[in-house]
């Protein structure tokens, strides 16, 4: 993979945990989270989409289509596990 491709796969990711925290909203830990999620929710379905071999929606070596799709269920099940709150005794 070339050095393009990781900058622009870098690039859609943190636009949609940037993204996402805009929708949410939160503090500066909230966007923290959102960027580490979107980093590996994307990578997770780029590199699941080449090892199976499909093509959805792909741009050149980089599998856009499936990695969009699992960086956003990384999003929304992280937000989603960050609303848990602990009850002090």
């Amino acid at each position: 993979m070339s050095l393009p491709t990781l900058l622009f796969g870098f690039l859609i990711s943190t636009l949609m945990g940037a993204v996402f925290h805009l929708l949410r909203g939160g503090g500066a830990g909230r966007l923290l989270l959102y960027l580490i999620l979107g980093w590996a929710g994307f990578w997770a379905g780029h590199f699941l989409a080449s090892y199976f071999g499909w093509t959805f929606g792909s741009i050149g070596p980089l599998h856009l289509g499936l990695a969009v799709l699992v960086c956003l269920i990384f999003l929304v099940i992280g937000y989603w596990l960050s609303l848990v709150e602990v009850e002090a005794r």
